[in-house]
C-alpha cells in the first residue's frame, strides 16, 4: 500500500476538480487525491476545438487552478492511470502497480473518442481530439496548410471544421447525417448550421456514411457513399464512449455508462461517479440522463463532492452547453433524451430559437443570439411547462 485517502478522485477533468472544491467547501477535512492520467493539472477542454486550435490563446491559459492550489487545499495530484478498483478492499491500483486506499472513491474518468469500425480508421494520420496531447499531435500534422477531412457532424466535428477553416486549411466535413446535428437538434437547426459551415468555406458531404479509409502514399482516401475524399490528415469526431472499465464487472452499465442516483452514488459501497462516465438520475427530470457537457460535469462534480463530505445534495440542473461554430454561438438546454415536436422561431439578423416538446411538455430549447429565450427556456424545461 502506497497511500491512504479519505477521498480518491479518479480522473483529472472538470468533474474531478469541482468535486474536490465542493468537498472542501462542504467541510471535508480528509486527505484527498486526484488520479490524473494526463499527468497535469485539470484544464479547460472546450478551447481545444476553438480558441486554442485557432492559436488565439496559449496553453498556459487552460489550467483551471495552478499547482499551488493543490498545496493550499491539501490535495495530492497523483500521476497515473487507474487500472483496477477493488470496492471490497477500498483500493485503486495504478498501471505501475501503485495502490491507493480510500474511504470514498469518485469515478470522474470521463469518456474517450470512438473510432468508426471501418478499414483504415487506425491509420496514424487519423486523429481524434479529446485532450491537449491530442491537439499537440494534430498541430504537428497541420503544418504547411495541410488539407483536412473531418468525419462527424456533431458539435465537436462542426467546431473543428470551422476552426480549421479559420486557420486557412481546406476542410471537408463528411457525415451520415443529412444535416449537421440533425439527430439531436432537428432538420431546421441542422440546415442553419450547414449554411454556417458553408459560409466558413467548409465543403460538406452529408448523408454519406464512411465505408473505409485507404492510404495511398502520403494521402488518405476516405470512401463515403459514391464519393472519395483525399487528404493527408483526417480528424474523426464520431462521438465518445464512457470510460467505465473500472466497474464494468461489478455493475450493470447503461450503454457503457455507470448508473448513479441523484446524489451521484453508485450501487457499490462508497463509490460515486460524475461527469461523462455517469448515467445519473436527475430529480427535476424524474429520470436518469446521460450527458456529455462541460457545465454538467462541473455541476455533478459539485454534488458528488458534497455527498463525499456527508452533506445532502442532489443533481437537479437542466443539462445544457454552448457551442461556437466559427463566429456564431449556439446555446442549448434540454433533458437530451428525445423530443416529439420542434418549433423554430426567427428573430432579427439571423437570430433564431428552436423549442422542443415531448409528452405535452417543453423539454428543450436551442438559441442563437436570443439569450432571453435560452434563459426562459431553462426555467420552462425545469418546470415541465406545457407545450403549446
Amino acid at each position: 500500500m502506497s497511500g491512504e485517502f479519505d477521498l480518491a478522485v479518479v480522473g483529472g477533468g472538470p468533474a474531478a476538480l469541482a468535486a474536490v472544491r465542493s468537498y472542501r467547501s462542504a467541510g471535508g477535512q480528509g486527505a484527498v487525491a486526484i488520479v490524473a492520467d494526463e499527468k497535469r493539472m485539470p484544464y479547460r477542454r472546450p478551447p481545444l476545438t476553438k480558441e486554442l486550435m485557432r492559436n488565439e490563446i496559449s496553453e498556459d491559459e487552460l489550467p483551471l487552478e495552478d499547482e499551488e492550489w493543490c498545496a493550499t487545499q491539501r490535495v495530492a495530484l497523483v500521476a497515473g492511470r487507474a487500472v483496477a478498483l477493488d470496492h471490497v478492499a477500498h483500493e485503486v491500483t495504478l498501471s505501475g502497480g501503485r495502490r491507493l486506499m480510500y474511504g470514498r472513491c469518485l469515478l470522474a474518468t470521463g469518456a474517450e473518442p470512438k473510432r468508426l469500425p471501418v478499414p483504415g480508421s487506425d491509420d496514424p494520420a487519423v486523429r481524434v481530439l479529446r485532450s491537449l496531447d491530442d491537439l499537440r499531435e494534430l498541430q504537428t500534422r497541420l503544418r504547411g496548410g495541410a488539407e483536412v477531412v473531418v468525419i462527424g457532424s456533431g458539435f465537436i466535428g462542426c467546431e473543428i471544421a470551422a476552426s480549421l477553416r479559420r486557420r486557412g486549411h481546406t476542410v471537408s466535413l463528411v457525415s451520415d447525417e443529412p444535416s449537421p446535428n440533425c439527430r439531436r437538434l432537428g432538420e431546421a437547426a441542422g440546415a442553419r448550421i450547414a449554411r454556417w459551415l458553408q459560409d466558413e468555406g467548409v465543403k460538406l458531404l452529408l448523408g454519406a456514411a464512411v465505408d473505409g479509409l485507404e492510404r495511398r502514399g502520403h494521402q488518405l482516401h476516405v470512401a463515403a457513399g459514391p464519393e472519395t475524399l483525399e487528404a493527408p490528415v483526417v480528424v474523426m469526431a464520431a462521438g465518445v464512449t464512457p470510460r467505465s472499465e473500472l466497474v464494468a464487472g461489478a455493475l450493470t452499465l447503461h450503454d457503457g455508462a455507470v448508473p448513479v442516483d441523484s446524489t451521484l452514488a453508485t450501487g457499490l459501497p462508497d463509490v460515486l461517479a460524475a461527469g461523462d462516465v455517469g448515467f445519473a438520475h436527475n430529480d427535476a427530470a424524474g429520470r436518469p440522463l446521460h450527458v456529455e457537457h462541460w457545465g454538467d460535469a462541473l455541476g455533478q462534480g459539485e454534488v458528488a463532492g458534497m455527498t463525499a463530505a456527508g452533506r445532502r445534495a442532489v443533481w437537479d440542473d437542466v443539462p445544457g452547453f454552448w457551442s461556437t461554430i466559427g463566429g456564431r454561438t449556439l446555446k442549448y438546454a434540454a433533458w437530451g433524451d428525445g423530443y416529439e415536436d420542434a418549433r423554430l422561431e426567427d428573430g432579427d439578423d439571423g437570430a433564431f430559437s428552436v423549442w422542443y416538446g415531448r409528452d405535452g411538455r417543453v423539454v428543450g430549447v436551442l438559441a442563437h443570439d436570443r439569450d432571453a429565450d435560452y434563459e426562459r427556456g431553462r426555467e420552462l424545461i425545469r418546470q415541465g411547462a406545457p407545450w403549446s
